[in-house]
């Protein structure tokens, strides 16, 4: 306790400190909530040590995320919202300096905490799902005009699907270290058919079609937050991979994590598919607010970047089953196995059905 109270004391919190306690469910940063006092009302504020072992620089990731949450700050009072509510308050050290770094080199950051909010983990109905797509999409809006190529990248090629394959999967397979091939020789085969397809959005990119801006990187469920009375989503947090990229990025990533019908390490894949309900509903809360601010190129290639972004990741469980499983946790020893069979099954599944998903893009009036 006295080590956090020595941590807390580095930042300008506003009133007498009154409790402190670990905080969230979040597997990569450690989190506080801290709760002040201050003429008799209280004040909450998360204070997280960053996982210098996940994020290298941390200098640039908070650049990247003051940044952001400045710009948007802007944008929400331009457009009559509440920018103390719909987007991180990050809280300077008493030094000025956008995180506290300790002598043995842990790194904290503070912000104020969104009181009267609540998260989801699981995506329990496609009408939950559409307020997901609306906070995205809202994010996505109103970062349109910032200058994407000012951010710092956290995490280089990221989505960059052609080099994943080039420089980790067709080294995994060639290298063989686990001798694992043999027992994923179908898993191998599915991937290399698919080939043409990874370099599709980086080379839109490449000949300007696709245009470059903020991402998330992380648009899973709990990384919105929702008004506890009204059940109205408030803002997007988590913006510790916040750098360039492209809006199909985040969109693909969402209905890959919240369309499939199964767990993403569900072992029979004959449970996997892809919930056009939910589709539906996720591309339309998307588009209700970050419609008019993408091009036609982008609106034409959303399906596709749902199929594009869950391959990806399939590859990436096989690439790490391959290698020893040296990156993603697992529970068993098959466990990035059947991520990827399950991730290929889903996109199996939305081959199939890639008519019907650009249908529903295309009837979804922006």
């Amino acid at each position: 306790m006295e080590d956090i109270k020595h941590i807390l004391e580095q930042f300008n919190f506003s009133g007498e400190l009154a409790d402190v306690s670990l905080f969230g469910s979040g597997h990569i940063n450690t989190t506080h909530i801290a709760t002040y006092y201050k003429n008799g009302s209280k004040r909450h504020y998360i204070v997280q040590k960053i996982n210098s072992g996940v994020f290298k620089d941390i200098d640039a990731l908070m650049d990247n995320v003051f940044a952001v949450t400045s710009f948007l700050r802007g944008k929400i009072k331009e457009n009559g919202g509440d920018p103390e509510r719909e987007t991180l308050h990050f809280i300077k050290t008493r030094e000025g300096s956008k995180y506290y770094a300790c002598e043995n080199g842990d790194c904290y950051r503070a912000y104020k905490f969104v009181d009267n909010s609540k998260s989801y983990d699981s995506v329990e109905s496609p009408e939950l799902f559409e307020k997901s797509g609306i906070a995205f999409g809202r994010f996505q809006k109103y970062l349109s005009d910032f200058p994407a190529v000012t951010l710092n990248e956290i995490i280089p090629d990221f989505h960059n699907t052609a080099a994943r394959f080039e420089n980790e999967f067709l080294p995994a397979v060639s290298k063989d270290i686990c001798d694992r091939v043999k027992t994923c020789q179908n898993e191998v085969d599915f991937v290399i058919e698919r080939k043409s397809d990874c370099p599709r959005l980086v080379n839109l990119i490449d000949n300007g079609s696709l245009p470059l801006r903020v991402t998330h990187n992380d648009t899973k469920l709990n990384n919105v937050i929702f008004d506890c009375d009204t059940d109205e989503a408030i803002c997007v947090i988590d913006l510790d991979t916040v750098m360039p990229g492209l809006a199909l990025y985040d969109f693909g990533d969402s209905i890959r994590f919240g369309a499939n019908t199964c767990a993403e390490d569900e072992k029979d894949t004959s449970k996997v598919s892809v919930d056009l309900d939910y589709f539906k509903a996720y591309a339309r809360g998307f588009l209700s607010e970050a419609g008019k601010s993408l091009n036609q190129c982008e609106i034409d290639n959303l399906a596709f970047s749902a199929k594009l972004m869950t391959f990806e990741c399939g590859m990436r469980f096989l690439t790490d089953y391959l290698n020893g499983d040296t990156y993603f946790k697992t529970a068993y020893p098959e466990h990035n196995l059947v991520r990827a069979k399950n991730q290929f099954a889903l996109v199996k599944d939305m081959e199939d059905k890639m008519d019907e998903m650009e249908e529903i893009i295309k009837n979804i009036k922006i």
